[in-house]
């Protein structure tokens, strides 16, 4: 079957490449893409300017968010749990176990995705890539092709800032039906495309027809998933950590400034100023301030007498009069703050930072270590986190495989309707670093052994062997199959092997043993 792509005609081209619903309702997308409706019963309606720069504002503040030491800890944890580099400097792997192709056909999408992969430099840059990922929210490659042989495939991947780049949906109503007390416009055509513009933020797409569009087989692109219901708009991971780490930093600068303001030990000077006048207290306190800030110093190596002026600030010392009838002069001390190591509050905030970015609270500290024991002794929020990063990676695998169906169908390999067949079955096979994940598949294993230990007597009387194989250890027609094919393939090896050192023995003239030497039908006949 033959199709159209990045607006040039690889065979028979689709009759519309619009989407022709005729409904009255109109579809969500739920991908971030901003609407803009044309005909019906209110006209056009275009809402960029004001969305794309609160967008855009939101893309900056999670940049801003991840360059504070507490949230850069927890993105540094889930990158590095996500993307982990092994020994073939292949983080995903493609796996197509489950796929209905012929091994040829395999072989070519594993050589395409390896070629990708290449192209990104995925390799090296695959940690950044996630995490770029992860804090902007978006995700987006333009696939440049060669015009002139387009079945070459994708020739290079150029990554593009998010700001810069939008996703739009026109839709296109009919003129309005009435219908019952309300009028209604039934959707008549959908279009999707990207919208660029090379522009900062500050002059983010002041109108609709600002910038190029694209067709949306040219660019790849994956988001977070995370859907804000009010606006519709795509929000980040982060989203969740804004308002703990703005109480963080507030509550931070409230403790600096306690204990800037009271962490010094302050004097207070009681100046008895008798009878006088007000004025005349005041000039009288004023002279002896001065006469206490004036500090002489001996330069012993010029041999000279300095008078240096120390000026005391309010905040370390304190002038009071005291008039006639009190006590008389008097130095005393004023205490400073005594609880000064109480940071119960920010300990609070944080440990609230790290479950809004859904990080283990027990990586925060510094003397709690890994436990290396058992899988039951890993704590829940482990067990929550790698769920977690499971779920991220899941996500993030929808740009590869958009990537992937672009050069399968321009090399060749299928047609669309092929690949609308297969994609449910392609997955992506992470390389696994948590030592939680050896654990429980250990404990798990262990478990199953340990139950089929405890029923072999029975089978063949209250159990089969195909249920224990099913039901107790888990495994599926076609892993059964495998494990089939590799124990004949074994036990062959394990005859050619035996046939092999026999032969050799009687090469090199040893006795056989009794056992071998006759064959059991030989012994029970009758002598010759």
């Amino acid at each position: 079957m033959e199709f159209e792509l990045f607006g040039y005609s690889v065979g028979k081209k689709r009759k519309d490449e619009l989407r022709q619903t005729g409904e009255v309702i109109t579809p969500e997308s739920y991908d971030g893409s901003y609407l803009l409706e044309t005909g019906g019963v209110f006209g056009t309606f275009v809402d960029f300017s004001g969305a794309i720069r609160d967008e855009n504002a939101m893309i900056q503040h999670y940049r801003s968010m991840s360059l504070y030491p507490e949230v850069e800890s927890a993105i540094e944890d889930i990158v590095t749990e996500a993307i982990v580099l092994d020994e073939d400097r292949k983080p995903i792997k493609l796996n197509l176990d489950r796929v209905n192709l012929s091994e040829t056909i395999k072989t070519k999408i594993y050589t395409e995705y390896n070629y990708l992969l290449k192209l990104m430099d995925f390799s090296n840059k695959a940690p950044d890539i996630f995490r770029r990922w992860y804090i902007d929210s978006k995700l987006f490659y333009y696939k440049k092709i060669d015009k002139h042989d387009i079945k070459k495939g994708i020739v290079e991947l150029v990554p593009i800032d998010p700001i810069k780049i939008k996703k739009i949906r026109k839709v296109e109503k009919d003129k309005a039906v009435w219908g019952g007390a309300a009028p209604f416009s039934p959707v008549r055509n959908i279009t999707e495309y990207f919208l660029y513009a090379d522009t900062d933020m500050d002059s983010p797409f002041p109108t609709s027809s600002a910038g190029w569009k694209i067709a949306p087989d040219t660019i790849a692109y994956g988001h977070s998933g995370m859907i804000d219901s009010a606006t519709k708009r795509v929000v980040g991971y982060l989203q969740k950590a804004v308002r703990p780490l703005n109480l963080l930093r507030q509550i931070e600068d409230a403790v600096a400034i306690y204990r800037i303001s009271r962490a010094p030990e302050r004097r207070i000077f009681y100046v008895d100023v008798g009878n006088l006048p007000k004025q005349k207290a005041e000039q009288y306190l004023r002279e002896i301030m001065n006469r206490y800030r004036n500090k002489i110093t001996f330069d012993a190596g010029t041999g000279l007498i300095k008078d240096g002026r120390n000026h005391m600030s309010m905040l370390e010392d304190f002038w009071m009069p005291r008039r006639e009838g009190g006590r008389g002069t008097e130095i005393t001390t004023l205490d400073g703050g005594q609880n000064l190591g109480q940071m119960e509050d920010v300990m609070y905030l944080q440990q609230k930072l790290y479950r809004a970015l859904s990080v283990p609270v027990s990586r925060m500290s510094e003397q709690s270590g890994f436990n290396m024991g058992r899988s039951a002794e890993i704590t829940r929020d482990e067990v929550k986190f790698n769920k977690f990063i499971d779920s991220l990676r899941q996500r993030f695998s929808s740009i590869l495989l958009d990537i992937l169906k672009t050069q399968v169908l321009l090399k060749g390999l299928m047609t669309e309707d092929d690949w609308n067949k297969i994609y449910a079955d392609i997955s992506f096979r992470y390389n696994q670093d948590s030592y939680f994940t050896e654990l429980k598949t250990n404990d798990i294993l262990r478990e199953r052994l340990d139950i089929i230990a405890a029923v072999t007597p029975y089978i063949g009387r209250f159990f089969s062997e195909e249920y224990v194989r099913k039901t107790l250890l888990k495994q599926s027609e076609e892993q059964m199959l495998e494990i089939n094919a590799q124990i004949n393939r074994e036990q062959q090896r394990q005859l050619e092997a035996q046939e092999q050192q026999m032969y050799q023995q009687m090469l090199s003239g040893e006795e056989m043993p009794p056992e071998e030497e006759q064959a059991p039908e030989e012994e029970q006949g009758p002598p010759q």
